[in-house]
C-alpha cells in the first residue's frame, strides 16, 4: 500500500501543499515520494529517474519548506550545466515560492556581470547558476558569501561531474561550507554514480527508478536509414511526412555542431519550415527568445545542439528528430526525453547512415528497446534533394559573410587571458605550428611522388626485360 498519496502525506507545510494544489498537482510522482521525506529529514540524496518525472520539484519543494521555517539568504545553491535549464529551474522556484516573497537570482554566462553582482550582494534566498559564471563572480568580487548555504543541488549531476566543469566546481566547493545537505539529480547516473557519491555524505540516500527501459513507455522510437550525402533531403522529407499526419505538432531537431545547427535553421526557413535555432554561438538573449517562441507555440520547430537536451520542460513537444545521432547513448536518452513528458505520448525519429549502425546498436542496448523503421518515400526525397542541397550551400555562403565565429574567437582569447597567456603570442605560435605542418606535409608528398616515380621506372625496366 502506498503511504504517500498526496503532497500533504510527504510532510510538507500546508502553504506549500496549497501551492501544489493551486497549480493542479494533486499527487506526487515516484521520485518525489521517495526523495522529499528523506531530504526533509536532513539526509543527502541522489535521485535518478527518467526525464519528465518531476525531479526539479523533488528538491525544490523540501528546500522551500525548510526556507519557510528559517528564511535567510543565501539559503540554497543550485548548479546546472546549461543556461536555459538554470532559467527553467529559477522559474519553478519563483512560482512555488511566491507566497514566501522569495528572492531568487539566476547567474549564467552571456548576461551583465555587474547586474548579477548587485543581485548577489542583496543576498537572494536561492541562487541558480552555471558553474563557470558563478566561479567568475567568486574570483572577482567579495560582495556576497556562500558560507551559510544549507543546500547544494547539482541538477544533471552526471554532466556536471564528467570533467568539463572540474576547475569551476573546485572554485565553488572551496567557498561553500562542509556541513551542508547535498542533493544530486539526473536522468542518467549509472556510469558516474561512484564519482557522484564522493561529494555527498557517506550515509547518502540513493534512489534510482527501477526499470529495464531508460525511456518512457509512451515514447515511440524509430529510425530513417539514409545515405550520408543526402541526409538533409531525408530530414526535410521526414518533417513533411510527419506534417501530413500532424499539421501543428511541435518538433525539436537535434544536430551535432553550432554551425550545422545554424545552417539547418537557415535552410529549413528557406524551404518553407519556419523555425528558430538554439546553440552556444547565439547571444544569451537570442537563446532565451528562441526558447520562448517555441514554448509559446509561436514557432513550431526548434533546431538545437545538445544545449537543449538536458532537463528542459517543454510539455507540447510531439516529435524529437535526431539529424545526427549522438555518440553516447546517454545523450540520446536526454534528447528523446524532451517529448513524451508527464504521461503524454511522443515520437522520436533518428536519421542514421550505414556508418551509424554501431551507435544505433549501442543505443538500443542501453535503452533495452529496438527502434522500428519510420517509413518515408525515397522517390519524394529524390525530387527535393537537389533543392535542399543548393539551399544549404547558399546558406553556408551567407553564414561565412557574418560574424558567426566572433563569439568563439572572443571566448578563446578570454580563456587564454584567464590562464595567464598572451592571446597574440599564442595565436602566432599556433600559426607557426600550422605552417610547419603544411611544410612537412608538402615535403612528405614530394617524397612520396618521387618514390612512386622511381618504382614506376623500375616496373618499366622489368617489363623491358
Amino acid at each position: 500500500m502506498d503511504e504517500y498519496k498526496t503532497f500533504n502525506d510527504l510532510g510538507l507545510s500546508p502553504w506549500l501543499v496549497r501551492q501544489c494544489d493551486l497549480l493542479g498537482m494533486k499527487s506526487p510522482t515516484e521520485i518525489q515520494k521517495k526523495c522529499i521525506p528523506r531530504i526533509l529529514q536532513g539526509e543527502d540524496c541522489i535521485g535518478c529517474a527518467k526525464t519528465g518525472s518531476g525531479k526539479t520539484l523533488a528538491f525544490a519543494l523540501p528546500i522551500l519548506n525548510k526556507l519557510g521555517e528559517d528564511p535567510y539568504g543565501i539559503f540554497a545553491l543550485i548548479l546546472t550545466p546549461t543556461r536555459e535549464l538554470a532559467y527553467q529551474i529559477g522559474d519553478q522556484f519563483a512560482v512555488m515560492g511566491k507566497t514566501l516573497n522569495l528572492r531568487m537570482s539566476v547567474i549564467v554566462g552571456g548576461m551583465d556581470m555587474m547586474v548579477q553582482g548587485q543581485e548577489l550582494s542583496r543576498k537572494p534566498h536561492i541562487v541558480v547558476a552555471t558553474p563557470g559564471r558563478l566561479a567568475d563572480h567568486l574570483e572577482s568580487c567579495d560582495t556576497f558569501s556562500l558560507k551559510r548555504i544549507k543546500y547544494l543541488v547539482l541538477d544533471e549531476a552526471d554532466r556536471l561531474l564528467e570533467g568539463r566543469f572540474d576547475h569551476q566546481l573546485k572554485t565553488v566547493f572551496e567557498c561553500i561550507p562542509e556541513k551542508r545537505q547535498t542533493l544530486l539529480f539526473s536522468a542518467t547516473l549509472s556510469d558516474s554514480l561512484d564519482k557522484v557519491k564522493s561529494i555527498a555524505d557517506e550515509k547518502v540516500f540513493v534512489w534510482s527508478e527501477p526499470t529495464d527501459v531508460a525511456t518512457v513507455d509512451q515514447l515511440a522510437q524509430s529510425y530513417v536509414l539514409c545515405p550520408p550525402m543526402v541526409r538533409d533531403g531525408y530530414l526535410v522529407e521526414t518533417i513533411r511526412t510527419y506534417r501530413s499526419q500532424d499539421e501543428n505538432g511541435s518538433i525539436m531537431i537535434f544536430t551535432d555542431t553550432c554551425k550545422n545547427c545554424q545552417l539547418l535553421s537557415m535552410t529549413l526557413n528557406e524551404v518553407g519550415f519556419e523555425n528558430v535555432a538554439l546553440h552556444a554561438m547565439e547571444r544569451q538573449r537570442e537563446r532565451l527568445a528562441s526558447l520562448a517562441k517555441f514554448k509559446s507555440n509561436v514557432v513550431k520547430i526548434l533546431i538545437a545542439t545538445d544545449v537543449a537536451s538536458r532537463g528542459l520542460d517543454i510539455p507540447a513537444v510531439q516529435l524529437v528528430l535526431n539529424h545526427t545521432l549522438p555518440n553516447s547513448p546517454k545523450d540520446y536518452i536526454h534528447r528523446v526525453g524532451r517529448t513524451a513528458r508527464a504521461g503524454r505520448g511522443g515520437l522520436a525519429v533518428s536519421l542514421i547512415t550505414p556508418h551509424d549502425i554501431k551507435i544505433l546498436q549501442a543505443i538500443e542496448e542501453a535503452i533495452n528497446f529496438k527502434l522500428s523503421e519510420y517509413k518515408i518515400d525515397d522517390k519524394e526525397v529524390a525530387k527535393i534533394v537537389t533543392q535542399v542541397s543548393v539551399t544549404k550551400r547558399e546558406a553556408g555562403i551567407k553564414l561565412d559573410e557574418t560574424d558567426f565565429y566572433e563569439k568563439k574567437a572572443i571566448n578563446k582569447r578570454k580563456k587564454l587571458i584567464l590562464e595567464g597567456k598572451d592571446p597574440d603570442e599564442e595565436e602566432a605560435r599556433l600559426e607557426a605550428r600550422k605552417k610547419l605542418k603544411r611544410k612537412l606535409a608538402k615535403k612528405k608528398a614530394k617524397e612520396y611522388a618521387k618514390k612512386k616515380k622511381v618504382s614506376s621506372t623500375l616496373v618499366q625496366d622489368d617489363d623491358s626485360d
